[in-house]
């Protein structure tokens, strides 16, 4: 049995448990090679096998994880690794601060049509990549839908068999034994969505009553009403769901915005104005709150939902503004009067007379200089006449 401090694959060490599924714990790790961490689960294997079936079963779930490592898309969960350990078999995937679709929906209610389709897009277009590597989800359902700390969204177990998609979101084609396929896929997408606008399954949880007309998808119902045809021929093709999610999100971006599961973090102005100068006064300190504006459900009563982990608030200074312009402080500062001292004034004296006799001298040696060329030029006339 899995514990914390449990070294799995002799790299990754259990933290703490982050998240349960039908497939089992989702443990918050420490890769102890790369330092860095990860998110690791225990695949899903039927107890009580007989040991080559068991095997067979393993083998299987390798597969599907190395699968699952080829998808590399912005909605998709990164899988870094999969490996054996013991009778049981790891996937290593990254680590995303968030909660499952199916806790957010319970603390927040519904999404409004323009909500699921705006998330619809994202699940979708990550689905649409998917279907294009060869790869079939099997289990799309709110508890395979992250709704990040972010405010991103993340698609988890892809490919992976796990306990099997719950009976709600299972495509009746696959609950009479046919094959998962991307059809069903699209189903999936569908009744995920449906249960997001209308708070519950389209069929019931059973996923075996007759279908409830939706009540509150507004533009949405349409586009759900076909995802979830019984014939999986008449269903759209994913890109094609996409497409027609994204008619119906034209010109509705800001409504159709789906708000981050924590608060944002505080942050500082990138510079701020500089106080007067009050020396021996200590500056007061005010706690930085949290941002309070995010966009809340329209469902619900305004409240911040508590993020997976507390993060500590630093406590900054909080310099005060200054009441007026640093100019207009700078011209009314009284002028200091300054008095000299009898050295310094003497010294002062001493070389004012120095420049004064300098300019005298300059004065007549130029007087001199006149002189001598007015003598010059009198005497030469007389020695000429």
């Amino acid at each position: 049995m899995s514990s914390e401090g449990s070294i799995v694959g002799e790299r990754y060490r259990l933290d703490q448990p982050i998240g349960r599924g039908r497939a089992g714990i989702v443990w918050l790790a420490f890769d102890t090679r790369l330092f860095r961490t990860v998110a690791v689960k225990r695949m899903y294997l039927p107890v009580g096998l007989p040991p080559d079936r068991a095997e067979q079963a393993r083998a299987m779930a390798m597969e599907e994880g190395k699968a699952a490592a080829r998808i590399d898309h912005p909605c998709a969960i990164t899988v870094y690794d999969v490996l054996p350990d013991g009778q049981d078999v790891w996937l290593v995937m990254e680590y995303i601060p968030s909660r499952g679709m199916s806790v957010f929906l319970a603390e927040h209610g519904r999404l409004t049509p323009e909500q699921a389709a705006f998330l619809g897009i994202q699940l979708g277009d990550a689905m649409a990549s998917i279907h294009s590597a060869g790869i079939v989800h099997r289990t799309l359902e709110p508890n395979t839908v992250l709704l990040a700390d972010d405010g991103s969204v993340k698609l988890t177990d892809i490919g992976i068999t796990g306990g099997g998609p719950h009976a709600a979101y299972r495509a009746p084609e696959v609950t009479r034994g046919a094959p998962p396929s991307a059809a069903a896929d699209v189903f999936s997408l569908g009744a995920t969505l449906y249960t997001a606008v209308e708070g519950v399954p389209p069929f019931g949880d059973d996923g075996q009553s007759p279908e409830r007309p939706p009540e509150n998808a507004g533009p949405l119902a349409g586009a759900l009403q076909k995802m979830l045809r019984a014939d999986p021929a008449a269903r759209p093709t994913m890109d094609d769901t996409v497409h027609a999610l994204k008619a119906i999100t034209v010109g509705r971006e800001q409504t159709a915005f789906i708000p981050p599961t924590a608060p944002a973090l505080p942050t500082l102005p990138a510079s701020r104005p500089l106080p007067a100068q009050q020396p021996n006064v200590p500056e007061p300190t005010q706690q930085i709150q949290p941002d309070a504006t995010q966009q809340i459900l329209p469902q619900q009563q305004p409240q911040q939902p508590a993020p997976l982990m507390q993060l500590p608030v630093q406590q900054v200074p909080q310099a005060p503004a200054p009441a007026q312009p640093m100019q207009q402080q700078v011209m009314q500062q009284p002028t200091a009067r300054y008095t000299p001292t009898p050295a310094q004034q003497a010294a002062s004296a001493q070389a004012v007379r120095e420049k004064a006799a300098a300019r005298r001298r300059i004065i007549l040696t130029v007087a001199a200089i006149l002189c001598a060329i007015l003598i010059g030029i009198g005497v030469s006339q007389l020695l000429f006449v």
